[in-house]
Order: structure tokens, then C-alpha cells, then sequence
């Protein structure tokens, strides 16, 4: 028995190919001014961090992710209406009460060393990312086991209802890997994390460690006449200003996250007449930064001093004053752009007053001050040691002495935090494209560990983990959203977090690139409809 979700999916994919499914606003193409896809050009891209190493299947982070997504295919992809597209699968059933997700593989499709792709592949990925990649566990432990019936067949045998479970089949979150070449040693020192041999419209040519690497067109890759673009070379350039001068000279065409790039060079690369700047197609990825709370440590194991901790602190500023603008503040544990995002969950106007009759049961001592603590954060980020002087010069206004702790470097970071040494927390999350794989680790019972981007809070409510997995097996979406309503219900009631503002994470391009993805994965989807108006590079 096919579900009406599966019937409905099987009939869109059918009747649409991935190409005409694909949302490309930003740099889409025009047929009115006889703008079509162009093939060739290099594209020259630009960012701060370069990665350690391509296979994604075992790891998060932007560069990896960025390359990862060139290099390697996945079932599925995502529009930016948030609805599933055909990518190496051409077509799948949902059967059996939501149990069963039967994919048929488009024909013809091989890897990069020219052998076929075929279930087997698919199953093998399924199972490298369910061990070794950081959301494993979570985002694919309802699937119990992946069945090959033929080369062109996977069926992912269900153990409960998944509604995220397509969500975690993209390129971001599951890329389908060649077997022949991964399973010939351990997967995390595998020559080939460095060398990949991939299924994506790239492939992999040359590697500069911290310095540069270099993909081209992969010509016989399974989407026809697809990729335009020649190659993809992307650059690591550590200076903010450095990056600002290559995009406003035309030395690079594209860079994605906003380069990591200082805010003042976004807001001036705005006003660069061949760029476009634009926010979309970071949807999935949900990201903001907040303040965690020590639950196990007083006084903020007291809720009264986390609702004024809360409400001494002004987000409008800190989106419009400290990031210029170029964010917006968060209410929420999730992003207002999430289709689960509800707008009347508990909001805490910023109130000075009202935060210092919260803590009436803490007297203020002869310097004013009711109590101290600690401020650590999360060193990645350009613009968090200014939220963090915000902070404290806010929280001093309600007599909260608050001790700057900066680490010194990410792994003292993360020593801390894993230790639950922390008192107060700076630190920032993405959704993933679903709750079931981004949110839900913050604030799990059973997900109290000593590992950052985990409860490391200490917060624990049964009922909220009851909501939790009532929404995780759900299949009906508008009681989904019922239940993440009162998910995000309870939250803000309790706050175990203080959620702040949005990252304001921006896609960069050269005017003449058109073609790119601006579905919900944007700067992570693949760039196979990429292209340069003149099929190269303006001069």
C-alpha cells in the first residue's frame, strides 16, 4: 500500500525532472533576453577555511560541505519550496505505512572512475554515514536496514515512521559514496578522504593543502549535457579584506557563507554593481547563535534568573547595531523560515526593569553587584567576542558581574564545554532542514553528553522528549506542526537556552554567473547549472 505522501511524491517526480524542479533565482536564466546556459569557464571561488579532507559522509563544515556537494551526488535534493526533487533517484514509493522508501537510480549513472552506481552503493553509504557521521545516529536511526532487490533498486526498511528521513538523503547529509573504493580501509584515514573518487558533476583533479583545490566538469555525469562550467577553483583566503578586493576585481566570481568575511565588507560589497548579494538558500540550514545556561549550576538553575537574563538582553540591537543590519534577532529553536517555525511561542521584550524584579531573591552587595559568573564562546566565529562585551556590559546594568572566559583556541573551547565547566555559553547551531536532525540534539535527555553541539545544558524534560518523538514519526504535517508548536511552546516557557539572533550567512556572486541553486541547501547543493553568461569568465 502506497501512502497519500508517496503517492502524491511519486506522481510530482515523475512528471519532473531534477533540472526543470530546481529553483535557480538567484543568476536565473532568461530566455526573454536570450540568456541561456553557456558552457564553459572556470569558476574561481573564495572563503576562509579550507578542508581537512572531502568525504562528508563522516563530517560537517562549510568547506568540506561546499566541496562535498561538487563532488558527490545523493538520492534527493530540495527546492526551495521545500519540496524533495529527483536527484540520482529518479523516482521513489513511500509504502507500507511509511516504513518502506523504495528508490529506482536513474540509468547509466557511474562514478567518477567510470563504474556504475548501484544500490549497493547506496547501502553502503547509508551504512558509513549512520556509523561515522556526527547526526548518524539520530537522523537515520529509524532506518534498519537498507535492501538491494536489483543494481537500480534501494529500499530503506523502516523500524518507525521517518518524515525527515528525505531530508537526510541530500548531498549535505548523505553522499553516496562508490563502495569499490571506501571499503578498502578504514573510512577515516582513507587515502581517498583526500583523493575522492566521487558521483557528483565534478570530480576531483588537484589538492594544495590550506592553500587551493581544483574540480572539473565531470563529462560523463548522469544529468545530460550538465555541468557547464569547466572547473571550479576554490581558493582559501584567510583576510576579510583580501576577499572584499578579489570579488570587486573579478579575481574570483563566487563566494558562499559570506566568505567569513567581517560584516563592513558584506555591507560594502552590496553597493559593487556586477555582484549580487543575496540570503536565500541558507533556509535549510536554520543557523543562529545562542547563550546557553549551566542547568546543573546556581543560580541558573533558577528560572527566574534565566527570564532575566533574557530580558536584559536587546537582540534589535544586537541585529541592527552590532551585525549592521544584516541579521535578525531569534525568539525561538527555530528559525522563522522553518516550515515548523510557530509565532506564538513566548517572546521576552527586552525590559530592564522587569529583569532586575526577577531577581529580587538575589540582594545586590555593596558594589552593586548580586552575583557572579563565567562567559565562555565559541571562537570560530568574527563577531562573537562583541556579542560577548555586549553581554556582559547588559547583564552588569541587572548586577551580574559576568568574567570573560575567551578561549584561547577551539580546543580549549571544546574541553570546556565537554566538561560542562561552563556557567554561561556562547554558541551557535543549524537546523539541518528538519528539527529531527539539528534542534532535537540541544535538548534531548538522552543526549546529555560531553560533547559540544549535544544537551551539554543539562536540561531534561519528559515531556518535551514525549513531544519530541511524538513529531519525529508523525506523518500527517499539519499535526507535525501542531506538535513543534507546543514544542517551541515549551521551550520558551522554560528556556534552557536564550536564543539571540540569526547568522547572517550570505551567497556572493560575479553578476554574469547564472544558474545557481537557490533551493533550501543553496551554497551546498551542487553547482551543476552553473554558468557564465558568455561561457567564461568576465575578463
Amino acid at each position: 500500500m502506497t501512502s497519500d505522501f508517496g503517492a502524491l511524491s511519486r506522481r510530482r517526480f515523475l512528471a519532473t525532472s531534477s533540472l526543470a524542479a530546481s529553483a535557480v533565482a538567484l543568476g536565473a536564466a532568461d530566455p526573454a533576453r536570450g540568456n541561456t546556459p553557456q558552457r564553459g569557464g572556470d569558476l574561481r571561488v573564495v572563503y576562509a577555511w579550507f578542508p581537512n579532507h572531502f568525504l562528508t559522509a563522516i563530517q560537517t563544515g562549510i568547506p568540506n560541505q561546499f566541496a562535498g556537494a561538487q563532488l558527490f551526488a545523493s538520492l534527493v535534493n530540495f527546492d526551495d519550496k521545500w519540496q524533495p526533487i529527483p536527484y540520482l533517484a529518479k523516482s521513489w514509493r513511500v509504502a507500507d505505512g511509511g516504513l518502506t522508501y523504495a528508490f529506482r537510480l536513474v540509468d547509466n549513472a557511474t562514478f567518477h572512475d567510470g563504474k556504475p552506481i548501484t544500490s549497493d552503493d547506496v547501502a553502503f553509504s547509508f551504512d558509513v554515514v549512520k556509523k561515522n557521521h556526527p547526526f548518524g545516529p539520530s537522523m537515520l536511526g529509524a532506518v534498519d536496514r537498507v535492501e538491494t532487490p536489483d543494481a537500480q533498486t534501494a529500499v530503506f526498511r523502516l523500524t518507525a515512521r521517518h518524515p525527515a528521513l528525505l531530508m537526510a538523503l541530500t548531498p549535505v547529509l548523505l553522499p553516496i559514496i562508490p563502495k569499490h573504493v571506501y571499503s578498502t580501509g578504514p573510512i577515516r584515514t582513507h587515502p581517498a578522504n583526500l583523493k575522492p573518487v566521487g558521483s557528483g558533476p565534478f570530480k576531483f583533479v588537484s589538492l594544495e593543502p590550506e592553500n587551493n583545490f581544483v574540480l572539473e566538469r565531470y563529462e560523463h555525469y548522469f544529468q545530460r549535457g550538465l555541468p557547464y562550467l569547466d572547473r571550479i577553483i576554490y581558493t582559501v583566503v584567510k583576510d576579510s579584506s583580501a576577499i572584499e578586493i578579489a570579488l570587486t576585481r573579478g579575481q574570483a566570481g563566487y563566494t558562499m557563507f559570506s566568505g567569513a568575511m567581517r560584516l563592513n565588507n558584506i555591507v560594502r560589497l552590496k553597493s559593487v554593481k556586477h555582484l549580487v548579494v543575496t540570503e536565500k538558500g541558507y533556509e535549510a540550514l536554520g543557523p543562529y547563535d545562542f547563550l546557553e545556561f549551566n542547568l546543573r549550576k546556581a543560580p541558573f538553575n533558577d528560572l527566574k534568573v534565566r527570564q532575566a537574563v533574557y530580558r536584559a538582553i536587546d537582540r534589535d540591537f544586537i541585529s541592527q547595531k552590532l551585525y549592521l543590519g544584516l541579521s535578525v534577532p531569534q525568539h525561538s529553536p527555530l528559525v522563522r523560515t522553518d516550515p515548523f517555525y510557530s509565532d506564538q511561542a513566548q517572546k521576552y521584550p527586552y525590559d530592564l526593569d522587569a529583569a532586575r524584579k526577577l531577581l529580587g531573591d538575589y540582594p545586590a552587595k555593596a558594589d552593586g553587584m548580586r552575583f557572579s559568573t563565567t562567559l565562555d564562546w565559541y571562537p570560530g566565529g568574527l563577531h562573537v567576542q562583541q556579542v560577548a562585551e555586549y553581554l556582559k556590559a547588559q547583564l552588569a546594568k541587572i548586577g551580574v558581574d559576568v568574567q570573560l572566559r575567551p578561549a584561547p583556541d577551539f580546543g580549549t573551547w571544546i574541553k570546556r564545554i565537554a566538561a560542562w565547566e561552563h556557567a554561561l555559553n556562547l554558541n551557535n547551531v543549524w537546523g539541518y532542514g528538519d528539527p529531527v536532525i539539528g534542534t532535537h540534539r540541544l535538548y534531548r535527555c538522552d543526549n546529555i553528553k560531553n560533547v559540544p553541539w549535544t544537551n551539554t545544558g543539562g536540561y531534561c524534560n519528559p515531556k518535551l522528549d514525549e513531544v519530541m518523538q511524538k513529531a519525529a514519526v508523525e506523518g500527517d504535517v499539519k499535526k507535525r506542526k501542531e506538535l513543534y508548536a507546543e514544542f517551541q511552546s515549551i521551550l520558551t516557557a522554560e528556556l534552557p537556552l536564550a536564543w539571540l539572533y540569526q547568522l547572517p550567512y550570505y551567497t556572493i556572486a560575479h553578476q554574469n554567473l547564472k544558474g545557481l541553486n537557490a533551493g533550501v541547501w543553496g551554497a551546498l547543493s551542487p553547482l551543476d547549472q552553473a554558468y557564465w553568461v558568455d561561457g567564461r569568465e568576465p575578463a
